[in-house]
């Protein structure tokens, strides 16, 4: 890298999506209602479980804060994938930047650890029902659902703190359409081989402790399935299992292939295609499983809707 191509950076300028006019307009037309759903269906789903007292337990304690979650990394992209597909304004200053992947990351790890600790909500229900609620106390609800977050802040900033001490850039377009790190890292002019090692040690940590404790979750689940005599138990235990089994598959397989891989002969492309399906489609997904697939949700939107339309 030539020293005098190498300066300093005060904006970026996201390439977005498409350069394609006419495409543009179909992506943003397309993703504005993707972000729509997303909204509607997580902030609803956070209405019903505080409206609804038989929701009220940890499991949708739980379902609630992913739900929050989703709103709020999908609300930190999508705007501004959106201001950019709809107008030319492309640049998004040096301390926007860093704002938004920060808040980005902090959300990403908050639900990574907390679909594990779903799964160990899951176990604790099925393996020990009758001591279920006292397990899962209150107290040990919040002081997961605290640590999730705080687990996520923790490595949010150490990435930020390192992609501050970068002191150049060698270009400030980012072939991408919102700030995340690993396109950010192929434009500096130093050596950030401390970056990319961080970066793929922190996300492999993340996801190979979170993975164990949901298989190891999951095979004591399957024991006890298999274990039970009534063919009703095993469907409805299946059934509540379901759910966020499928949102596991569909986030952690999307995380594994962008961050826990070498960075090395690596598409640009193909890595923005993989981050726009978990960062717009999955966050619309997530209530839609719980929900289709949930008869406690499903009767919960009954009665809601039903009292409010009778008062």
């Amino acid at each position: 890298m030539v020293e005098e191509n190498c300066t300093l950076v005060t904006e970026f300028v996201l390439l977005g999506l498409s350069d394609i006019p006419e495409l543009k307009v179909f992506l943003f037309l397309f993703f504005l209602l993707i972000y729509g759903i997303t909204v509607w269906g997580n902030l609803g789903m956070i209405v019903l479980i505080q409206a609804s007292t038989q929701l009220h337990t940890p499991m949708y304690f739980f379902l609630s804060h992913l739900s929050f979650v989703d709103f709020c990394y999908s609300t930190i992209i999508v705007p501004k994938m959106l201001d950019t597909l709809i107008s030319y304004n492309q640049t998004i200053s040096f301390v926007g930047c860093t704002v938004q992947f920060y808040l980005f990351c902090t959300c990403v790890v908050t639900e990574i650890i907390l679909l594990a600790v779903m799964a160990y909500d899951r176990f604790v229900a099925i393996c020990n029902p009758l001591l279920y609620m006292v397990i899962m106390s209150q107290k040990l609800c919040v002081e997961l659902v605290s640590g999730c977050y705080l687990c996520g802040t923790v490595c949010s900033l150490i990435h930020v703190c390192l992609a501050l001490e970068i002191p150049s850039y060698h270009s400030n377009v980012i072939n991408h359409f919102f700030c995340d790190i690993p396109p950010l890292l192929s434009l500096a002019c130093s050596d950030v081989s401390m970056n990319e090692l961080l970066l793929f040690i922190v996300a492999s940590f993340n996801e190979i402790s979170t993975i164990v404790v949901i298989l190891t979750s999951y095979l004591f689940i399957l024991i006890t399935i298999l274990r039970m005599r009534s063919a009703e138990g095993r469907r409805k235990a299946f059934s509540t299992c379901a759910s966020h089994l499928t949102a596991i598959v569909v986030f952690h397989g999307t995380i594994l292939f962008i961050y826990c891989r070498p960075s090395s002969g690596t598409s640009p492309d193909t890595d923005k295609v993989a981050t726009v399906f978990y960062t717009t489609v999955i966050p619309m997904l997530n209530p839609l499983i719980y929900s289709l697939r949930n008869k406690d949700v499903k009767e919960a939107v009954r009665k809601v809707v039903g009292s409010t339309i009778f008062s």
